[in-house]
C-alpha cells in the first residue's frame, strides 16, 4: 500500500516526437538506464523539449529514433549531478510504460499531477508587464526515504495564492512539464542553458504537514 501511494503522488503522462536518440544513462544493479529527447507541443505551436530517462527492460532503444512519435506514463523524477563546482539539480521523466505511436495527432497531451511538501519559501515577483509570477520548489516522496526536488511555476492568482503558503506545507499541484531556455554568465563567456519545471494550472493545499522540509538539502535523490 505504501509503494502504491508514492506512485500516485507523482505521475506524468506526455506524448511526442523523439527529437534526440537513445545514449546511456546509468546502471543501476545491472540493470541499464538510457536517455532521450521528446518535442511536446503547446498550444502557441512553441514546443518543450524534455528529457525522458528508460530502462533497457520497457523496450528496444533501436526503436526509439528520430522522428518516432511516443507516448510515456510515469514520473517526474531529480538527482544532483555533482561534476562543477556547485551540485545542479537534474530533471528527468522516469518512464514506466511506453507505447510507439503511429501518427502524430492534434496536440500532444503534457500533464502532470504531484502531490508534495514545500521546502523553500515561495519566490512571487512581477514582470515589468505587471504579470505576476511565483517560482517555488516542492519535495515528493519516494520510495526507500528518498524524495524528488521539483521547481514549478504559477502566474497570476495561483501566483499570488503561492506567495501566502510557507515552508512544511503541503500542496496538490496539477500541470505540464516544460522546458525553458536562458543564459548564464560564467566569467566572460555567456552559457545558453535549458531549465525544466512544472508549469501550475491548478493548486490544491492538502492537510498534511511536513515539519523537517525546512532547511532542506537537497540529497539521497541520485539513484533512479
Amino acid at each position: 500500500m505504501q509503494t502504491e501511494a508514492i506512485l500516485e503522488n507523482n505521475n506524468i503522462y506526455i506524448a511526442g516526437k523523439v527529437v534526440e536518440e537513445c545514449v546511456f544513462s546509468h546502471e543501476v544493479y545491472g540493470e541499464g538506464f538510457y536517455l532521450f529527447k521528446i518535442a511536446s507541443e503547446r498550444l502557441s505551436d512553441n514546443e518543450d523539449i524534455l528529457p525522458v530517462t528508460i530502462s533497457e527492460r520497457l523496450i528496444d532503444k533501436q526503436k526509439l529514433t528520430i522522428g518516432t512519435n511516443v507516448e510515456v506514463t510515469g514520473q517526474l523524477r531529480s538527482y544532483n549531478n555533482y561534476g562543477g563546482k556547485k551540485n545542479k539539480l537534474i530533471l528527468t521523466i522516469f518512464a514506466r510504460e511506453i507505447n510507439l505511436l503511429d501518427q502524430q495527432t492534434g496536440q500532444n497531451p503534457n500533464q502532470i499531477f504531484l502531490n508534495g511538501f514545500i521546502c523553500k519559501p515561495p519566490v512571487y515577483r512581477k514582470t515589468p508587464f505587471g504579470r505576476e509570477i511565483s517560482d517555488i520548489l516542492i519535495a515528493v516522496n519516494r520510495a526507500y526515504n528518498k524524495s524528488d526536488y521539483i521547481p514549478c511555476i504559477a502566474w497570476g492568482r495561483n501566483a499570488r495564492y503561492l506567495s501566502n503558503l510557507h515552508i512544511g506545507e503541503n500542496i496538490k499541484i496539477w500541470g505540464r512539464m516544460q522546458s525553458r531556455k536562458y543564459q548564464k554568465k560564467t566569467g566572460e563567456a555567456i552559457e545558453e542553458r535549458v531549465a525544466y519545471e512544472v508549469s501550475i494550472s491548478k493548486i490544491e493545499v492538502g492537510a498534511e504537514k511536513k515539519e523537517n522540509a525546512k532547511n532542506v538539502v537537497l540529497m539521497e535523490n541520485d539513484a533512479f
